[in-house]
């Protein structure tokens, strides 16, 4: 079993960071294997709508997209990391997500997400329920934890001392452990979905 880490933040070693290691050093003591991705700093540029995608179930712009699809199409779970910018996540993560999920959303159904945001103060909220969009899209259960999951500091040091925060990330992180060991034990396979409605508004 293993589980996705993407760092979202353009600090590698920054409190986005500092959470997602907490995450990852719970789910390791529960048996579950973790990879991290920084993609933080990566020039990834939004998609372009090319559609090219649909035959391939990859990004034509490359990069970590592509690495990044590959990687969870081999995981059985993902957590998403991302510092606040202006109340959202951070646009160059949005921006790496639109391309991933458009691409490769069709191999991530099912299988457990969650997400972990990062502020000083204010918009953590708004950008837990934007990241978690992606993933209700995707037909991929949500994993809750005891609060909704954020780290509040300006620095690693400050995120050390958000005792109530870091307990919210361990939370989710054996919650995340515990319904991918369900999923996988109980041999049941995953329903199928209706395809083909696409209602249109203006017409």
């Amino acid at each position: 079993m293993k589980v996705l880490l993407i760092n979202g933040s353009p600090n590698e070693h920054g409190c986005t960071r500092f959470a997602l290691d907490e995450a990852a050093r719970v789910l390791n003591g529960c048996g579950v294997e973790t990879e991290l991705l920084n993609v933080g700093r990566e020039a990834s540029g939004g998609c372009i709508a090319c559609g090219a995608c649909y035959k391939t179930g990859r990004c034509v712009r490359g990069g970590g997209v592509n690495e990044a699809i590959e990687a969870l199409n081999s995981a059985d779970g993902l957590i998403v990391g991302s510092p606040v910018h202006y109340a959202s996540p951070a646009g160059g993560l949005l921006a790496f997500l639109d391309r991933m999920f458009y691409a490769g959303a069709s191999g991530f159904a099912h299988k457990p997400a969650a997400c972990i945001v990062s502020a000083r103060r204010a918009g953590t909220t708004a950008s837990v329920d934007v990241i978690n969009k992606y993933f209700t899209i995707s037909q991929m259960p949500v994993v809750s934890s005891t609060y909704w999951p954020m780290v509040h500091g300006s620095t690693p040091e400050e995120v050390a001392q958000d005792a109530e925060g870091l307990q919210t990330v361990r939370n989710l992180a054996r919650n995340m452990a515990w319904l991918i060991k369900c999923i996988k034990e109980s041999g049941i396979e995953p329903p199928k979905p209706d395809r083909g409605a696409r209602t249109n508004f203006i017409r």
